[in-house]
């Protein structure tokens, strides 16, 4: 995941929602599931990627701590919260890590948003992921994940998707392309091929790709892993139709927690 995000950094602009583009639209699509926040809780965005979420919590004066596991995505986001004036914590960390940062209970609320969990190796690997991210959580602290229907993914099969226009950002326009290589069993990767070819007027065309590795899971599956983490499962907005779902959930007591870290180290 780390290295193939990389890749995808300067060009990530073009594969996201015009929406979500700024601070200001990504922190106002989860509106809904962080109105239960205090002012002033602090909180983990775990998955920032170019950091429009992470610095839209920060101006809502939220406490931030921004974290990926691709170093090109948190140099974006350091970028970004820089333009701001913004004083917000980022760094590079995968999910299963997380425990390391000696964070434990410090966060009212964590963030795994933008489809980032089918990156996390099957079962196994991603109950850890949820799991570092519940142990990161106070007691009762929230958790926001969204998720590709996977269910509706492999029913399509693999197959090549072409935009059907150009998208344009900051003056230049590029034709995004995504190739889906579907595996037979749900528990075998699958692949996505991302293609960003960027139209650089008399220059011609610069195209960035990545190959991405993916283990899809059932919606269900995930209430599953959520449990074995020790989280609570409370809302889902998955639907047959509908191409992505939010998932909210609360750490539990009985979570296990990571013995010997403070609370109180700073990132």
């Amino acid at each position: 995941m780390a290295d193939s995000y990389d890749g995808l950094a300067g060009v990530y602009d073009w594969l996201v929602p015009e929406a979500v583009l700024t601070p200001e639209g990504a922190v106002e699509a989860f509106a809904g599931p962080l109105a239960v926040l205090d002012a002033g809780a602090p909180v983990l965005d775990c998955a920032c990627g170019t950091g429009q979420l992470a610095v839209g919590l920060a101006l809502r004066g939220f406490p931030v701590v921004a974290s990926d596991a691709s170093h090109a995505m948190v140099a974006r986001t350091r970028a970004l919260a820089a333009r701001y004036a913004i004083d917000l914590a980022a760094v590079a960390c995968d999910w299963e890590s997380l425990a390391h940062r000696g964070w434990d209970g410090s966060f009212d609320a964590v963030l795994c948003v933008g489809n980032s969990l089918m990156h996390a190796a099957g079962k196994t690997r991603r109950r850890a992921a949820l799991a570092g991210m519940a142990g990161v959580l106070r007691e009762g602290g929230l958790l926001v994940v969204t998720s590709r229907n996977w269910e509706r993914v492999r029913e399509r099969g693999s197959g090549l998707q072409v935009g059907d226009r150009l998208t344009e950002r900051g003056g230049t326009a590029a034709l995004t392309i995504h190739g889906w290589s579907i595996a037979d069993s749900w528990e075998d990767p699958h692949f996505l091929d991302v293609a960003v070819a960027l139209l650089d007027g008399d220059s011609g065309v610069t195209t960035h790709r990545e190959r991405l590795s993916i283990w899809p899971f059932r919606h269900d599956e995930l209430d599953d892993d959520l449990r074995a983490a020790g989280l609570s499962p409370e809302s889902s907005t998955y639907a047959d139709e509908v191409e992505r779902y939010l998932v909210t959930a609360h750490r539990r007591a009985d979570a296990p927690t990571s013995p010997g870290l403070s609370p109180t180290a700073t990132p």
